[in-house]
């Protein structure tokens, strides 16, 4: 019997509780780890209100929090290849298996080992932020000195395009509050606050040419005043907003396999990913963690310690 927290039902915070449950069993093609740090992130949150329910896995209420851990493998569903009992792994909790608790099940397929000089506190933050700015700059392609916009650039996953884009030396801008200034201007990022005025003509004052990709994190108005400024409406890549779209731009195109998982693990390893992890919570103060990504409120990644 372990501790997790989750949801009764669907619906704000209210609905979030504390709860006992035996250790799931892994079914097939699932690995029970215990849960050394899980990621907190707005899918969460998303899921908790049931506005994304091919995601939740089916299983019956309560059902836990959460998406992405890393931890220790302690036991193998049926076919099962790659892992054997005691790994440190990290990966996704796409059955729903929720990773807000002590134990939990990983879909194995989306899951990898964690390489040595990698802690699981890092780990745990790459299943969504890491590998999904690989998958977005992928999909541009955009060649070396090519201009792009990180719309929402304060977040993990917009701190982890932008670090990326960067590194591909891609000429990168990115939008954000006052506070998300900093830490984006130190890895190289041009900033413009889109609450200090006109967010269109500071961003054509750093590009006047236009960008040759951009890429949203934060969806509706936002995303329709910067699409604009891309040269080509198809090099508008959304990662939350599937309205996209309608404006002529493309939703990211997910890989969750282990092969990208070890991919972004690499690039952690090798600096190019870093994530910017501004809280590190118990998991008795899980409901202070979500709140915090719920209510916009965090500059980078917030995760919750569990063992």
């Amino acid at each position: 019997m372990g501790q997790a927290w989750g949801f009764g039902r669907h619906g704000g915070p209210e609905v979030q509780e504390f709860f006992d449950r035996p250790d799931p069993v892994p079914g097939r093609g699932e690995v029970l780890i215990r849960v050394g740090v899980a990621g907190v992130n707005p899918l969460d949150h998303l899921l908790r209100a049931g506005v994304v329910p091919g995601l939740d896995g089916g299983r019956p209420f309560p059902r836990v929090l959460g998406m992405e851990a890393a931890g220790t493998v302690l036991a193998l569903g049926p076919d099962v290849d790659g892992f054997e009992v005691g790994d440190a792994v990290f990966g996704f909790a796409l059955t729903g298996g929720g990773t807000y608790a002590e134990t939990t099940v990983l879909s194995a397929a989306n899951t990898a080992r964690i390489p040595a000089g990698l802690s699981a506190t890092v780990a745990a933050t790459l299943p969504i932020a890491g590998t999904t700015a690989v998958d977005a700059l992928d999909q541009l392609a955009l060649p070396a000195g090519a201009a792009i916009l990180v719309n929402g650039v304060g977040g993990g996953v917009g701190h982890a395009v932008a670090r990326l884009a960067v590194a591909r030396g891609l000429d990168v801008v990115g939008t954000g509050s006052a506070a998300k200034r900093e830490p984006a201007e130190a890895i190289g990022v041009r900033f413009v606050d889109y609450a200090a005025g006109d967010v269109t003509a500071a961003a054509r004052e750093l590009a006047p040419d236009g960008f040759d990709g951009i890429v949203d994190l934060v969806g509706g108005p936002s995303l329709r005043t910067v699409a604009p400024l891309a040269r080509t409406a198809r090099n508008v890549i959304a990662v939350g907003d599937a309205s996209v779209a309608e404006l002529g731009g493309r939703f990211v195109e997910r890989r969750l396999d282990r092969e990208n998982l070890e991919r972004s693990a690499r690039l952690a390893l090798d600096g190019v990913l870093a994530p910017v992890i501004t809280a590190i919570h118990p998991l008795a103060d899980a409901p202070a963690a979500l709140a915090t990504v719920e209510n916009g409120h965090t500059a980078g990644k917030v995760v919750i310690k569990v063992t």
